[in-house]
């Protein structure tokens, strides 16, 4: 019996400890995390630096209101995420998870329209599939069905544009038109909904859990841009599990030159060892709203010193470690390796990924993209198969959370090229074992 109220009826081991990139249990087995838990762990686990720092604020304080005091560890956490950013994101506001973090950009949006004399604009489009956060105001610009559906009764949906899957399109990725292709329904989808009704685009960079390492097509960002730009409409990043160096850069945008107005972020910034995320915002934003009366809105942890001082220890140690060079060198020998595995595999259809976000996703037959049966429940059982080989790995259903299976495979920014040995060895000895499983079972 457990007081704890899990997602569902399932258990697992007690955790004991963990160091670097794997974990025991009570009774001593090792697991390999190779997913960083839900893409958070980007430094690994139990980093003593990390640990030293939080000891040091802990001995000097663990909670200060901020409408009581402000502190250093925030101070010095901001100001450091400031000078990550390109020129002129310079305004922090501090949250403990992802979906405060979504929130925050999208009511910061909402008063800055207000204070600038723009109230109609209240509309935020994003895509679909998407995941943003499972609040309310989170689900509204998500668009995966399974998840959003139970709720639609008590939020106000919001307009969505197809994500850019130019694989399951039969369209290629590395030509313009495609990218173009994908951006002009953002431009259809504002005109149609009217202009001055539309507030901001929120976007992934790289898609997260419900695209699996979806990376955009050639020109696809800047076009995005250039059409919120035109409208007046604001580019929220959703930088949530693709910042703090998960793609080989800081923050994922920065592949495609493109800057957001405002970025939320958490995850790997907190990298597990507290709740943390933040929502960075031009200062154009922020001044108007200030001006106004003050922004409406914030969480009693916003900014605690403890989890802020721990967040700033960990981007000391990406950039100590030289972790996001280290993303992309082994993000590259890892996508390479699953391709390896998709020639041996024919359940594999796509292989993508940036950095070390990446993921593979199960198909019942490559050239018509058919996903497998939605009864068999892949993503689920390949997981649980790993995971007794002791390999963790994270996965989700491709379109719109129905069917398809992706998954996601994104370990420590810490990795060498042993432990991807051990992450490939595992996903082989899994794959052959779910093969054997499913034979005679797709049709």
């Amino acid at each position: 019996m457990s007081n704890l109220f899990y997602q569902g009826r399932g258990r697992k081991p007690v955790l004991e400890q963990a160091r670097g990139v794997y974990m025991w249990d009570r009774d001593g087995k090792r697991y390999l995390d190779g997913s960083s838990g839900a893409m958070v762990c980007n430094i690994g686990h139990s980093d003593p630096n990390v640990l030293a720092a939080m000891r040091r604020q802990m001995d000097k304080a663990t909670f200060g209101y901020r409408l009581h005091f402000e502190t250093e560890a925030s101070e010095r956490l901001a100001a450091k995420l400031a000078g990550l950013c390109p020129p002129g994101l310079d305004r922090v506001f501090f949250v403990s998870g992802g979906s405060e973090a979504v929130e925050s950009a999208m009511k910061l949006a909402r008063q800055h329209a207000l204070a600038t004399g723009q109230g109609g604009r209240c509309k935020v489009i994003s895509r679909t599939p998407s995941y943003h956060g499972c609040t309310l105001g989170a689900l509204a610009v998500t668009g995966y069905a399974t998840l959003t559906a139970p709720f639609e009764p008590m939020m106000r949906d919001m307009p969505k544009v197809p994500a850019p899957r130019a694989y399951l399109d039969d369209l290629n990725p590395n030509d313009p038109a495609t990218g173009q292709y994908y951006a002009d329904m953002l431009d259809a989808k504002i005109r149609s909904e009217g202009p001055d009704s539309v507030l901001a685009f929120i976007l992934e960079p790289v898609g997260g859990a419900s695209t699996g390492a979806l990376v955009p097509p050639a020109g696809y960002m800047q076009r995005v841009r250039e059409i919120c730009d035109r409208h007046g409409v604001l580019l929220i990043m959703d930088e949530v599990m693709t910042g703090a160096g998960r793609t080989g850069r800081f923050f994922a945008a920065e592949h495609w030159v493109t800057r957001p107005d405002i970025i939320v972020m958490s995850k790997g910034l907190g990298a597990g060892y507290v709740p943390l995320g933040a929502m960075i915002a031009d200062a154009r934003l922020v001044e108007p709203v200030l001006d106004a009366g003050g922004f409406a809105h914030g969480f009693t942890y916003a900014g605690n010193p403890l989890a802020c001082a721990a967040g700033l220890a960990v981007i000391d140690e990406i950039e100590a470690q030289g972790l996001c060079r280290n993303a992309t060198v082994m993000g590259e020998k890892l996508l390479a390796r699953l391709a390896g595995l998709m020639q041996k595999h024919e359940i594999i259809g796509d292989v993508r990924g940036k950095g070390l976000l990446c993921a593979f996703e199960f198909m019942a037959d490559r050239d018509s993209k058919a996903p497998l049966p939605r009864r068999l429940n892949a993503y689920q059982r390949f997981v649980d198969i790993a995971y007794g080989q002791g390999l963790i790995v994270y996965s989700r259903r491709t379109r719109d959370g129905i069917e398809g299976d992706h998954i996601l495979v994104c370990p420590p920014l810490i990795v060498n090229d042993t432990h991807l040995d051990e992450i490939v060895d595992g996903l082989e000895t899994s794959l052959v074992h779910y093969t054997d499983e499913i034979a005679g079972k797709v049709a």
